[in-house]
C-alpha cells in the first residue's frame, strides 16, 4: 500500500519523502483505485463524464464537477469549492470509473453533494495549505486542553485544516449526547477560525488515524477497507475461536472486522454438521457435544455421567448414530465408533545443501584433559609410574621391545 519510507508520524506527516502526503504517485494515499477503464474508449456519441474524485486528509474523498473543462489528470492539486471559502485537494480518480464509484456510494450525478472546481491550485494556494496543515497538531494539542479545562467527557480525535486556513474541522468520539456549544466559542476565539464539529464512531476513528494490526500489517479500514459491516459474536462462535475481547477487538475496541472475511465459508462447512444440542442416545447412556474440527470433519463427545473421557468421532459416524436413534435404535456404546489417535508425521528435512546443522553451537564441547587421559592409559597398559614427579618433568623411557620379546619366547 505504501513505500517502506512513508511511515508517518503523531502528525500523519511521512517522514521518508517529506511530501505530506502529495506525491501523486499512490505511495502515500490510502484506500486509493485503479483505473482499469483508462485505456478503453467511448462508445460512439457518448460524452467523458465531467467529474472527477478529489482526496482531501487521511482519505477522506468526495465528488466534484469539472463545470470549466480544464486539463486534469490523476495527482493534480486543485481548488475546489468549500464551505465557506475553498479547499485544496488531490485528484485521486477521473474518467469513466467515477460512474461506478458514484453508484457504489449512492451519490447521484446531480445531486447537490457534488460541488464545483475552481482552478488548478496555484503556487500560493499551496503554500497557504501547507501553512494550515502545519497547525494542525498545535491546534489539536491546545483543543485537547480546553476540553480538559471545561469537562467536556469526549475525546478529540483529530483535527483538518480547510485549504484557504479559514476553516477547521474536529473530528470527536464521545459514548453520550454532549453540549459544546462552550467548547465551538472557545475554540473560535483561540484560533480565530470558523469551526465544525463532526463526531464520528470507533471504526471510523481508526481509520482516519491508522496503525498496525495484530497481523502485523496496515489496518484493513485505513488502505482498502470501505465498507464497516457490522460484525457480531456469532462470528467468533461459528469459526470455533475463543470469546477473548483482548484477541477478538481491534484498535478500535470493537470486533475486528476480519472476522467476517472467512465466515462464510465457515457457513458452508457447517451446513453439513449436526446441531450441537443433539444428544447422542446408546445403551452405556447419552453422549453430549463438546467441540468439533470443521476441516478434518471430527467431533467429540462425552457421556453425560462419565465426563472424564471424550470421543473422538467422525462425521459420518455421528449421522449414523443420529439416524440409527431417530429409528429408535440406540447403539451399543461410543467405543464402538472410537477413532484411534494417529502418531502425527514428524517431517525430517535433509540437508541437501551441505552445511552444517545450525544447532551445532547449542551442544556445549567437552574439553579434553590429557592430564586425565595420559593417566587412565598407563593404568590400562599395567606400567607403572616412576617416582612421585609430575610426567610433564620426567621423561618416561618407551617399552623394551626386544626383552619383550624375549621374555615372551
Amino acid at each position: 500500500m505504501s513505500c517502506n519510507s512513508c511511515s508517518s508520524d503523531i502528525n500523519t506527516v511521512p517522514k521518508g519523502c517529506k511530501s505530506n502526503g502529495n506525491c501523486a504517485d499512490g505511495g502515500c494515499e490510502k484506500l486509493s483505485v485503479f483505473d482499469w477503464l483508462s485505456n478503453m474508449s467511448l462508445p460512439t456519441g457518448q460524452e467523458p463524464i465531467n467529474i472527477v474524485e478529489v482526496r482531501f486528509k487521511n482519505g477522506r474523498k468526495h465528488f466534484y464537477r469539472n463545470v470549466d473543462n480544464l486539463q486534469i489528470s490523476i495527482g493534480d492539486i486543485i481548488a475546489v469549492e468549500g464551505n465557506p471559502g475553498h479547499d485544496i485537494g488531490t485528484v485521486s480518480l477521473t474518467g469513466e470509473l467515477i460512474r461506478i464509484q458514484m453508484k457504489k456510494k449512492g451519490v447521484a450525478f446531480d445531486s447537490e453533494e457534488v460541488k464545483k472546481i475552481y482552478r488548478k491550485a496555484t503556487q500560493r494556494d499551496i503554500d497557504i495549505w501547507k501553512a494550515a496543515r502545519e497547525k494542525e497538531y498545535e491546534t489539536q494539542y491546545k483543543g485537547r486542553e480546553i476540553l480538559g479545562r471545561l469537562g467536556i467527557k469526549m475525546k478529540l480525535s483529530d483535527v483538518e485544516y480547510q485549504g484557504d486556513g479559514n476553516k477547521a474541522t474536529f473530528y470527536y468520539t464521545a459514548d453520550d449526547r454532549v453540549d459544546f456549544r462552550q467548547l465551538i466559542r472557545d475554540l473560535a476565539s483561540t484560533f480565530s477560525i470558523r469551526v465544525e464539529m463532526k463526531q464520528v464512531g470507533l471504526r471510523q476513528e481508526a481509520a482516519r488515524l491508522g496503525g498496525v494490526g495484530s497481523c502485523g500489517r496496515e489496518l484493513c479500514c485505513s488502505t482498502w477497507l470501505t465498507d464497516l459491516r457490522k460484525v457480531n459474536t456469532s462470528a467468533a462462535r461459528y469459526q470455533q475461536l475463543s470469546l477473548n475481547p483482548q484477541k477478538l477487538a481491534g484498535q478500535c475496541g470493537k470486533l475486528k472486522c476480519c472476522l467476517n472475511y472467512e465466515l462464510d465459508t465457515y457457513l458452508d462447512a457447517l451446513s453439513d454438521f449436526p446441531r450441537q444440542d443433539i444428544v447422542l442416545k446408546t445403551k452405556k447412556g447419552e453422549a453430549i457435544f463438546i467441540k468439533m474440527d470443521i476441516f478434518k470433519r471430527v467431533l467429540w463427545y462425552t457421556y453425560k455421567e462419565e465426563r472424564n473421557k471424550w470421543f473422538k468421532l467422525t462425521l459420518e459416524n455421528v449421522k449414523e448414530i443420529i439416524d440409527l436413534n431417530k429409528n429408535n435404535k440406540p447403539v451399543a456404546s461410543l467405543e464402538d465408533y472410537e477413532l484411534e489417535l494417529l502418531a502425527e508425521n514428524v517431517v525430517e528435512y535433509e540437508d541437501v545443501v551441505g552445511q552444517d546443522s545450525l544447532t551445532r553451537f547449542d551442544i556445549p564441547k567437552k574439553r579434553k584433559n590429557k592430564q586425565k587421559n595420559k593417566h587412565k592409559n598407563s593404568q590400562s597398559s599395567g606400567q607403572p609410574q616412576k617416582g612421585n614427579g609430575s610426567p610433564k618433568n620426567k621423561k618416561q623411557r618407551p617399552p623394551n621391545r626386544s626383552a619383550n620379546k624375549n621374555k615372551n619366547t
